[in-house]
């Protein structure tokens, strides 16, 4: 059975709302900062550069990896992040469009 384009838009209304909550956090948004300034981080070089605790940090990476916004990588003993780039870029593209189906130009 096909989804109904119904289905499809809740679908991807929920996929939406799940990445803005991700970013709802002022400690994930200068996470994302600070890992977009490199290539990849390990949680540790994320704890150097924030005022968290690594617990803190590690939690928020997490939301950042469910919520598609950030890659993880497992390297030996330590693990990588990197900013998922086009999926940040799909979450301004579909605020745009909200933003432009709610707010139409006069």
């Amino acid at each position: 059975m096909t989804e109904s384009l119904s289905e499809s838009r809740v679908s991807d209304s929920r996929a939406i709302a799940a990445r803005l909550a991700a970013l709802s956090h002022p400690a994930r948004i200068e996470i994302l900062k600070h890992l977009s300034a490199s290539r990849c981080c390990s949680c540790r070089e994320v704890v150097d550069r924030l005022d968290l605790a690594q617990s803190t940090v590690s939690q928020h990476l997490k939301v950042l990896v469910e919520a598609g916004l950030v890659r993880f990588e497992a390297d030996r003993q330590r693990s990588r992040y990197a900013v998922d780039h086009a999926a940040l870029a799909g979450v301004s593209a579909s605020l745009t469009e909200l933003v432009n189906a709610c707010c139409p130009s006069r």
